[in-house]
């Protein structure tokens, strides 16, 4: 996403739209009539669930930020303007409801559970954009993906960042499918994606890549 207030105004709006929407099926399904088509995860949890979830994330990120300087590669990492911290964590609703609610293969087997998960966090990597950019000519804009060239980054921090999303995508599919969150709930996805990408923010603002 570019970072251009008005986008991430729209962004974050979108996200709230959403948020209130899984608040609205939440709400129904407490009070004993839930919505016939409510959106996936939109159940009751514990807080148990949620600390195991955000937990996980942190850890992961602890792990990413380690093996960032042990591979000498933190001085590669983009930098982020301040305001786009509300863009990364709109992400934590937005992303959630598309991956761990719609993409999975859920009722179906175990194995196709697991093999979904594996796919589709695989997706979830790659199209975070580490390993390849798309470069726009100066008369195209940037939602004009047809007219972008692709530009490979196959360097260590492209593919150990990818790595990472990869993991954080498993986990977040833990996260919803664990036989700790016994509800399938999806609010404790939403809470670790939204701890991982804050973390990430606040380890770029102490390393010096926040832009002010």
């Amino acid at each position: 996403m570019p970072e251009n207030p008005v986008m991430i105004l729209l962004y974050v709006g979108i996200a709230a739209y959403v948020g209130n929407m899984y608040w609205a099926d939440y709400r129904s399904q407490q009070d004993g009539v839930p919505h016939p088509s409510a959106l996936p995860g939109a159940f009751r949890t514990s807080m148990s669930a949620i600390l195991i979830a955000v937990a996980g994330a942190l850890l992961l990120l602890a792990v990413e930020t380690g093996g960032e300087i042990a591979l000498d590669v933190a001085s590669e990492q983009s930098e982020m303007v301040w305001y786009f911290v509300f863009a990364i964590v709109a992400a934590g609703i937005v992303e959630e409801v598309i991956f761990r609610g719609y993409l999975v293969i859920d009722k179906k087997g175990k194995a196709l559970l697991l093999g979904s998960c594996v796919g589709f966090s695989l997706l979830f990597a790659i199209i975070h954009f580490h390993l390849f950019s798309l470069e726009f000519p100066d008369e195209v804009e940037w939602w004009q993906l047809w007219s972008a060239e692709i530009e490979w980054t196959l360097t260590s921090k492209g593919w150990f960042s990818t790595a990472i999303l990869f993991a954080n995508s498993l986990w977040f599919y833990a996260c919803r499918f664990g036989p700790w969150n016994r509800t399938r709930s999806i609010f404790p996805c939403m809470a670790a994606h939204a701890a991982s990408n804050l973390g990430v923010f606040f380890v770029k603002l102490s390393q010096g890549y926040v832009i002010f």
